[in-house]
């Protein structure tokens, strides 16, 4: 029971998730998978169509776009979550620093979630606009 805990703890920080309710971070833990990689694993590629999102249970990682580092991923942290909702090309490079333990959504779990769970959906496209939002409102250089 404490590795489903510790699952809901790190989702329930992920923004595409911030909306729903305890029992369907439950829901969504069940269907997330557990992954423990190596120092110096790639966990995506610029450019590579992606179909998974990460979330960071231990360990660190470092983002890339065309070689420059632009991001850095510690436990809480999370990527991938654009993939989810388009299987669209990954932004960055992302490698780990560290042995990391993350917990992956693939899409296909996640279409299952959004096929029985449509308060769930409804949460993420929700939290989705909002972000849009956000960056409708943001300066633009």
């Amino acid at each position: 029971m404490a590795r489903k805990a510790s699952k809901i703890d790190v989702l329930q920080n992920v923004w595409l998730f911030s909306a729903c309710t305890s029992k369907e971070l439950g829901r969504i833990a069940s269907l997330v998978d557990e992954a423990e990689v190596p120092k110096g694993a790639v966990l995506t590629k610029e450019g590579a169509t992606g179909r998974e999102f990460f979330a960071v249970a231990e360990g660190k990682a470092t983002g890339k776009l065309r070689n420059k580092k632009i991001a850095s991923y510690e436990p809480g942290g999370f990527f991938g979550e654009m993939s989810l909702l388009d299987q669209g090309p990954r932004s960055l490079t992302i490698t780990a620093d560290t042995p990391m333990k993350l917990y992956v959504l693939d899409s296909t779990s996640f279409s299952t979630l959004i096929d029985k769970h449509p308060a769930v959906a409804r949460k993420i496209l929700r939290e989705l606009a909002g972000r849009l939002r956000k960056a409708e409102k943001a300066p633009h250089h």
